[in-house]
Formats: C-alpha cells, structure tokens, sequence
C-alpha cells in the first residue's frame, strides 16, 4: 500500500483518522526510530488499525531556530521513502507553526491527537517531550491516553550503551566517522540533491564531478570520502565524494561534488542521493593544480580499494 501524506489535523474526513501512530521528529529514521515504529506497529496489527508516523515540517528546531546551523539528516522525501519501506501507511507531516508550538501538551494530546487524528494508540520514545515549552513528558502523554482513550507504548533509545539519537548521529558526521553514523542509522547517511553546473574544474582535471548542494543537511567533516551514488533509474555507482569549499582556488560555497568511478552520462538537472560510506581525508589546499589532480588520483584509488576490493 502507497504511503498517504497528510499535512493537517484539523476536519480529517473518517477515513484519514484512527490510526495507531509513532510519534516524533524522525529525523534520520534512525534505529531508535525504527523501534518506535515497530511499537506503533505491533498495535495496528493488535487494533487492526492503519500504521501512521506524525511528525513536524518545519522540524520543530528549525522553527524556533531558522537562521541555525544546518542539521538535517533527511529531507522531507528520503523520510517519506525510509518509512514507507517500513510499512507506514499514513504520514501525517503537521505544519509546524505558531498555533501549533503555542498548544499546552493537554491542548496538543486533546486536540490534536484524540480529536483531530482521532488516533487509536500512539508509540513514542521514553524520553518524549511535547507541548508549548517541552511541558509534556512520557508519563503525561500516558494520562492523557487514559484520559482520552488512546493506547501508549513508550520504547528505550538505548543501544550498545548509547542512546540512539539524531544528536549523536550528527556529532559522528561532524567528527568524519561515517561508519559510526551509519551504524546508529542503520545504513549509510546519504545526502539527496539536484545536479547543478559548477566551475567544471574537476573535468579540466579529468576528474569530472556532479555538484549539489547541502540545503539544510548537517556538515559533516570536510573532506573526501568514498562513497555510493543512485541514480534516478536506480542504477548504483561507486565514486569519490568532496565535501568543502574548495580551498585551492579560493572557492567560498560549500557543496557536494561526487566523481562516479568509470561513468560518462549527462546528469545535469537530475536528483541522485550520496551515501557516504569512508572518511579518507580532511579538506586541505594545495599548492597548484598539479599537486591537487595529483592527490585526487589517490583518494579515487583509495575510494576503489575501499569500494571495489576485487578490483
């Protein structure tokens, strides 16, 4: 079944209402996540009810924060394609706004979730808050289910120690340990964007790239990194990608550039999504071109080995 978007809560025809939801900000559809959602999940079966996610756009930290650092570790359709693939059937995607962040977490668990959704059981973490300040916590979202005859699971963010987090994750990124993140998300992270025309050095160099850019996605370590590319008819390619402003000729926006290994098609204007699989080395400037077509041929070569081990 195709996941159905929703994007209010207020004058739900009966058939858009009584789920049983996973409720959160999901971003990342981390494995933490993934937990929640199986909670939610094992009572549409019990209910016999659809499985739905509510969740925010804006994030909620974006809304109370808009110029901040960039954070995200999804955009808006890889999160719709991750929870579909976990079987969700309704997304109900809230337009976060003042009348929304101004609701008590009475008002938000009346309101919204009893009234509005009319839903049926709601799965969050245990470490949930919600409501105008972050008032409400596990244990009210609990007295308000009793109160308005909705089920609630709580689920543990805890594994191998650690909380699984989308803090956490980012802090990984940030520090170039991709695999560290991975293994929290429970697969590469990958950054979606549309093919942009760049300077064209990489081809002067005869490494040419696809340049796209970061939106709102968090920075990670700059720097290359081997990574994977798929493209928009699925195809998957292995490749080097930069991340940085390229300091060697005084570049000053920071974008994505992916050299696909062994590929010569025009993918300008198309969208293709990068994992980052292996950080290999930092961001640095070089002295001349030469020096920089050099090393480039030696991160491809460490990315092959990485990727393409038979190779």
């Amino acid at each position: 079944m195709a996941l159905a978007l929703i994007e209010t809560w207020r004058d739900l025809p009966a058939e858009a209402r009584g789920a049983a939801v996973a409720l959160g900000a999901f971003d990342g559809v981390h494995a933490g996540h993934r937990a929640v959602i199986a909670s939610a999940a094992e009572a549409a079966r019990r209910l016999g009810a659809p499985l739905g996610v509510v969740t925010f756009d804006p994030h909620p930290r974006r809304w109370f924060d808009p110029e901040g650092d960039p954070f995200r570790l999804t955009n808006a359709d890889q999160q719709a394609r991750l929870l579909a693939d976990l079987g969700v059937e309704r997304l109900y995607r809230l337009p976060f706004d003042a009348a929304l962040a101004g609701l008590s977490d009475e008002a938000f668990a009346r309101e919204v979730l009893a009234q509005g959704l009319g839903v049926r059981h709601v799965a969050a973490g245990a470490d949930i808050t919600f409501g105008k300040g972050r008032s409400g916590d596990a244990g009210k979202l609990m007295a308000y289910g009793a109160a308005l005859s909705f089920g609630v699971s709580t689920v543990s963010l805890l594994g191998e120690g650690e909380k699984v987090s989308s803090t956490a994750i980012r802090r990984a990124l940030r520090e170039g340990r991709p695999e560290r993140a991975a293994a929290l998300l429970g697969r590469p992270f990958a950054i979606e964007g549309v093919v942009v025309h760049g300077d064209h050095l990489g081809r002067t160099l005869g490494f040419p790239t696809a340049n796209m850019g970061l939106d709102d996605y968090v920075r990670p370590a700059q720097g290359i990194y081997a990574a994977r590319t798929r493209l928009p008819d699925g195809r998957e390619v292995a490749g080097v990608a930069y991340i940085g402003s390229r300091p060697t000729v005084d570049g000053i926006d920071e974008r994505l550039e992916v050299n696909l290994f062994d590929f010569d098609e025009d993918l300008y204007g198309q969208t293709l999504e990068t994992d980052l699989v292996a950080f290999i080395r930092g961001d640095q400037r070089f002295e001349g071109l030469e020096a920089l077509k050099a090393q480039i041929a030696a991160d491809c070569g460490a990315a092959r080995k990485l990727l393409l081990p038979a190779l």
